[in-house]
């Protein structure tokens, strides 16, 4: 062997380096995750409060869903029946807006200003008078009725009407 290479007693272990911590180094980071945190609180007990807000529309579109399998239905009874309950559904619903409009006595045209109003799109003229025919006229009537069209309308509403009147 040749005395110029070292022996093992002679290595030394090198020092580790000193461990880094993973917190920032100065406040304004600290300050930056504070906020960052706040704003996602906000934000997610704001989607919480507006998805509470929703419970009645999505009870409503949920129900709006079981009276047009109904309507398709291959029994003409069946049909009319779930046609007849359209206008209830559509008025438990206005009824049940979180700021609780004054809708309980509205009929005729007022109900219809007031369909419209809410309504993110322009209603057909005589939608309210298309909903009064299927809560009062005879079964014989409401043949004239395009139920397809009233169905349409209706989950349109349902879905985009604006509560803030």
């Amino acid at each position: 062997m040749s005395s110029d290479s070292p022996l093992i007693s002679q290595l030394i272990e090198l020092p580790l380096p000193e461990p880094i911590s993973y917190l920032p180094q100065t406040w304004g980071w600290l300050a930056l995750l504070a906020l960052i945190g706040a704003v996602a609180l906000i934000y997610a007990w704001r989607r919480v409060q507006r998805w509470r807000r929703n419970r009645y529309r999505r009870e409503a579109l949920q129900q709006w869903q079981q009276l047009n399998q109904q309507a398709q239905s291959s029994d003409p009874t069946q049909a009319v029946a779930a046609l007849r309950e359209l206008p209830e559904l559509l008025k438990r619903t206005a009824l049940s807006m979180p700021t609780n409009p004054p809708v309980a006595e509205l009929s005729g045209a007022r109900w219809q200003a007031f369909l419209a109003k809410t309504s993110a799109q322009p209603l057909p003229e005589n939608f309210a008078t298309q909903l009064a025919l299927l809560s009062y006229a005879p079964a014989a009537r409401l043949e004239q009725l395009d139920a397809q069209q009233l169905l349409a309308t209706s989950r349109h509403w349902l879905e985009t009407h604006n509560v803030a009147v």
